[in-house]
Order: C-alpha cells, then sequence, then structure tokens
C-alpha cells in the first residue's frame, strides 16, 4: 500500500516499493532522495509538494528517504542530499543534485512531460 505524505500530496516509496510505484510507473516519476537531518532536503520537499499539485496526472512525484532505505540509495549511486532522479520506464533521465528554487525545479521536470 502506498503512503502518502501529511499533506497528501507526495508519494512516499521504500526500498520494498520502489519497482512497483517508480520503476513500472506508466508516467513520468521524479524521485526525491532526501534525510531527515539534511536541511535543504525541507526546502526542496516543501517545493515539490506543491509542483506535486501541480503535475498531478502527468507526472508522480515520489519520496524516499535515504537512512531507511539504502538499497534504492546505492542502486542509484546517490551521494549528495538532496537529489532528484526522473524516471521513465523505468529508466533515469534525468538529475538534478542540490538544492534549487522552486522555479528551477519547475522548469527542469516540466522538460520530462508528455506534450
Amino acid at each position: 500500500m502506498l503512503e502518502t505524505a501529511s499533506d497528501g500530496s507526495l508519494t512516499v516509496v521504500t526500498d520494498d516499493t520502489f519497482a512497483t510505484v517508480v520503476l513500472a510507473a506508466d508516467c513520468p516519476v521524479v524521485v526525491d532522495f532526501w534525510a531527515d537531518w539534511c536541511p535543504p532536503c525541507r526546502a526542496v520537499s516543501r517545493s515539490l509538494a506543491e509542483l506535486a499539485e501541480e503535475f498531478a496526472g502527468r507526472m508522480v512525484v515520489a519520496t524516499i528517504d535515504t537512512d531507511a532505505n539504502p538499497a534504492a540509495t546505492r542502486a542509484y549511486s546517490v551521494m549528495s542530499l538532496p537529489t532528484l532522479l526522473v524516471f521513465r520506464h523505468g529508466t533515469v533521465v534525468g538529475s538534478i543534485v542540490g538544492s534549487r528554487p522552486k522555479h528551477h525545479l519547475r522548469q527542469s521536470l516540466a522538460r520530462h512531460l508528455d506534450g
């Protein structure tokens, strides 16, 4: 079963649900790799929560806690936080490493939407 963040807009994935939610998705999925101890991660998460509503139905915005889910973190060689990976049909097609303002995230992620 999928969990959603307290605001209801972000899809929370784990090592156990990553393949089903992210890799098997029919639409683009952006995954926010974050950790509780990472202050820039909080700012990016707030922006992503707002963008999730904006992109609803066209892109899934997911979040994964790297400390609690080391397998996915290792599998995609995530070395810095926050890291956003964009998946399409199970393949990484884009990435953003580090904190960025919301307008930059919107512009970067919008490139991965279908027409």
